[in-house]
């Protein structure tokens, strides 16, 4: 376990010891802007804010858009104001924001759930927040600035949990739900000499071109916790979608918030791994992973038709993420954070 890991795991104790997470005091001010209305930046953002709400209670949390966001700080007075999600397009722009929240006082955070993907144009939040959390652990290091933590997604009970039934029939071999990135495309162009033989469902905009089992179909999210349920084996690929990362072209480290929501909800996962970053947050013996199409050939073999293994491994995940890997163990730990830089008392 690393050393975030261990400081959110401290931190949940820490509260628990103390009776109840809710007993925090003050306001919260949780504000986005860019691709707010996107259906993936909607459900972060309710999720972020029931992690809040488990730390300061529901009624001291306040979810507004950035464009509200300056008259609603002159008005509700927060003592922390949480902007999260994008800092593009050009039109998003967090400085009006901050300078009210400094007029009374308020400590003012910036999560960026984008990075590293747009992290050529971090220079236009900068300068503004006190402190910086980046999703990703490697994009976190090129902010030319102090106060710059690493805060990785994570998953809401609320939204995505799902429970583990041993004997529920698996329709399924193989899914895999999300948009057909160039990256992704390659992986599994490479893995069809595996894919050809089972009952898969690749679903997404850009899939339907390669045939049988593939769909340009949307999945809402709220439907995903019933496919899980219903498949054996779920794809886990990252994307490579960049839309202002061409000065450093970082790659991503961090696993996604769909890994901690597919945990969460019960899915078997076998993640395709570039990096071993997946290893900071499940363990093997939790999500298998793989690199190539002969280690995914051994992964079919070994859990295709072993129920019994995948839900034991799957159970194992879920306990996991629920014990570490919840909003409202980031939030204590970003809270962790603040207190440490002498920031809130």
């Amino acid at each position: 376990m690393d050393a975030v890991n261990e400081a959110i795991v401290e931190s949940t104790q820490t509260h628990a010891d103390a009776g109840t997470e809710s007993a925090l005091s003050g306001r919260v001010l949780v504000c986005s802007g860019g691709r707010y209305e996107s259906q993936a930046n909607a459900q972060i953002r309710e999720s972020i804010m029931d992690g809040w709400a488990d730390c300061f209670g529901e009624d001291n949390v306040t979810a507004v858009h950035i464009s509200a966001a300056a008259s609603s700080i002159r008005i509700l007075k927060p003592t922390i104001v949480f902007a999260i999600g994008s800092y593009l397009p050009e039109s998003t722009y967090f400085g009006e924001v901050c300078r009210e929240a400094k007029k009374i006082g308020a400590v003012t955070v910036f999560w960026a759930t984008e990075d590293p993907y747009e992290q050529d144009a971090n220079y236009r939040i900068a300068d503004d927040f006190d402190v910086i959390f980046s999703c990703d652990r490697w994009g976190h290091n090129f902010y030319q600035r102090e106060r710059v933590f690493h805060l990785p997604l994570a998953a809401s009970p609320k939204l995505h949990y799902g429970e583990i039934e041993a004997d529920s029939e698996k329709t399924i071999d193989v899914l895999f739900c999300g948009v057909a990135f160039t990256n992704r495309k390659d992986i599994v162009r490479n893995l069809l000499p595996v894919l050809r033989d089972l009952n898969i469902k690749i679903v997404g905009p850009g899939w339907g071109e390669l045939g049988i089992g593939f769909s340009d179909a949307r999945i809402e999210k709220s439907q995903l916790v019933e496919l899980y349920r219903r498949s054996k084996l779920v794809l886990n690929l990252g994307r490579s979608l960049s839309f202002e990362n061409k000065r450093f072209i970082i790659a991503p480290s961090t696993p996604g918030p769909r890994t901690f929501e597919a945990a969460l909800a019960g899915a078997f996962q076998v993640f395709h791994e570039d990096t071993h970053e997946i290893r900071r947050y499940y363990s093997a013996d939790e999500i298998p992973v793989f690199s190539n199409r002969v280690d995914f050939e051994r992964l079919v073999k070994t859990y295709l038709d072993n129920n019994e293994l995948r839900v034991k491994m799957a159970r194992k995940a879920q306990a996991r993420t629920q014990a570490e890997h919840l909003y409202k163990h980031r939030i204590q730990y970003a809270l962790r954070v603040l207190k440490d830089e002498g920031l809130i008392g």
